[in-house]
C-alpha cells in the first residue's frame, strides 16, 4: 500500500486515506495535484520532535503537559530562491478545535505549574489556531500548542494534522499540512499494578518507600520539580538525578518483567502508537540502535534534549556534506542556504519516508512522491546547474 501511496495522483491519495481511516485528513487536502508549486512562494511545516508525550491524568503524578512545538519554513521561489524571515505564518488543526474537555490538565494546572490557564490555551499562550513566531534561524514557531491525541470526535490519534499557511509582505499565499503528533500512552501499569489502588498512586508509594519521600501526601506531582529536566528546563534540586537519568537507570535493571518486543514502547509511546516510524524502522533499525541501552541513556553524565543524543554523522559520510551542523542537534540544524533539515527530511522518528501516510503527505503534496523532498522546482523557478553539497552556505 505505501509503494501505490507514494505513486498516485492526489485524488488517490484522498481515497487512500480514507480507507485508512487517517481521521480527517481527507477532507483537508488543497484542490491542485502534488508537485504543483506554481506559486510564488511555498511552505514548510514540521515537528521539532517526531513525538510529543503528555500524562492522560493530572490529578496524581505528571511527567510531561499538553505541549506541542510547530515551526515553518516559507522560501520565495526563485532562480535562486530565498528563505524568508518577514512573513506571516497561521496555523490550525482542524480536527481539534478544543481540547478542555478532553483532559483535567486545566484542573491542575496552576498547581502544578503556578499559572491559571484558560480553556484550551497552553503554557506558553499559544492555542489550538493562531500566528507563528519568529524563532532565530529562519524558522517559524508555535510552542507550547496544548494538543492532546484524542479529536473533537473523540477517536485516538496521535498523528493529526495542522494546517499551516504563509503570506509574505507582497500577499502571496501557500499552504501546507504536516503531523502535530502527540500521545498519552505511557503503560507504567505494565508494572506498577498493585491492587485497589491506580497507577499513579502505587508509583508515588513506591516512591516513597524507596527513597524516603511523602509524595502521595503532596498530590499532585509534577516529577520535574525535584528532578532536574530539559524538556520542560526545570533545573531540580541538588543532589537529586536529572529526570532521564532517574527514570533510565532505574528501569533498566527492571524491563525483564515487561513482556514487549520494543521495551521502550513501556514508557514512549507506545504500543499503539508506536512513535518511531521512519525510514529507519523500515530499514529494521531499532530504538536502541541509535540511542544505546537504557543504561547508556540513564548515564548521569548525559545532558538529555540538548545534547548527547544520537546524530545523523554517526552513520551518514559523505565528503563535502554536512547532516547537522557541527555542535546542533538535527532538530535544530538547518542546510542548503538556511533551510531547517528537518523541512526536507521530516522530524526526528518521522524521517521521511515514513512508515505513516500522514508523515509523507507534504511531501506528496509538494512534489508529487514521498520521502526527503528533493524536487528542486518545489522552490527553484528552474532546474539548478550547480552541484548540491548539503551545507548550510550550499
Amino acid at each position: 500500500m505505501m509503494k501505490e501511496f507514494r505513486k498516485r495522483p492526489l485524488r488517490v491519495v484522498r481515497r487512500l486515506l480514507g480507507i485508512t481511516c487517517l481521521l480527517g485528513v481527507t477532507s483537508l487536502l488543497p484542490g491542485s495535484e502534488p508537485g504543483d508549486a506554481a506559486g510564488n512562494i511555498v511552505v514548510f511545516s514540521f515537528n521539532d520532535l517526531g513525538m510529543h508525550c503528555m500524562n492522560e491524568d493530572f490529578s496524581e503524578i505528571v511527567v510531561l503537559p499538553p505541549f506541542n512545538n510547530l515551526r515553518a519554513v516559507v522560501v520565495r521561489r526563485g532562480h535562486e530562491p530565498d528563505v524568508l524571515d518577514n512573513a506571516t505564518v497561521t496555523y490550525k488543526i482542524p480536527t481539534h478545535t478544543r481540547e478542555a474537555d478532553k483532559t483535567n490538565f486545566w484542573t491542575h494546572a496552576e498547581a502544578l505549574f503556578g499559572t491559571a490557564l484558560p480553556p484550551n490555551i497552553g503554557l506558553t499562550g499559544n492555542g489550538l489556531s493562531g500566528t507563528m513566531s519568529q524563532a532565530p534561524h529562519k524558522y517559524f514557531e508555535a510552542s507550547g500548542i496544548p494538543m492532546v491525541p484524542i479529536d473533537d470526535g473523540g477517536r485516538f490519534n496521535p498523528y493529526p494534522i495542522a494546517e499551516v499557511t504563509a503570506r509574505d509582505q507582497s500577499g502571496n499565499t501557500a499552504t501546507t499540512y504536516t503531523v502535530v503528533p502527540v500521545s498519552s500512552e505511557m503503560t507504567c501499569n505494565l508494572c506498577h499494578n498493585s491492587p485497589g489502588v491506580s497507577t499513579a498512586t502505587d508509583i508515588l508509594q513506591d516512591h516513597d518507600e524507596l527513597h524516603g519521600t511523602t509524595l502521595l501526601q503532596q498530590r499532585p506531582v509534577l516529577c520535574a520539580s525535584c528532578h532536574a529536566d530539559n524538556a520542560l528546563g526545570t533545573p531540580g534540586e541538588p543532589g537529586v538525578p536529572n529526570f532521564s537519568s532517574a527514570m533510565h537507570s532505574a528501569h533498566a535493571p527492571r524491563m525483564g518483567q515487561v513482556q514487549l518486543e520494543n521495551k521502550c514502547y513501556a514508557c514512549h509511546p507506545g504500543i499503539r502508537t508506536q512513535c518511531q516510524r521512519d525510514v529507519h524502522l523500515g530499514e529494521g533499525l531499532q530504538c536502541m540502535d541509535c540511542h544505546g541501552t537504557m543504561s547508556d541513556v540513564g548515564n548521569p553524565a548525559r545532558n538529555p534534549w540538548v545534547s548527547d543524543l544520537p546524530r545523523c554523522s554517526d552513520c551518514h559520510n559523505r565528503a563535502g556534506f554536512e547532516f547537522e551542523q557541527p555542535g546542533k542537534l538535527y532538530k535544530d540544524s538547518v542546510g542548503h542556504g538556511g533551510v531547517a533539515c528537518a523541512a526536507c527530511h521530516g522530524s526526528p522518528h518521522a524521517i521521511t519516508p515514513a512508515l505513516t501516510p500522514t508523515d509523507n503527505l507534504q511531501a506528496n503534496l509538494l512534489q508529487g512522491h514521498s520521502g526527503v523532498i528533493n524536487t528542486c522546482t518545489v522552490c527553484h523557478t528552474s532546474q539548478p546547474d550547480d552541484p548540491f553539497f548539503h551545507k548550510e552556505d550550499d
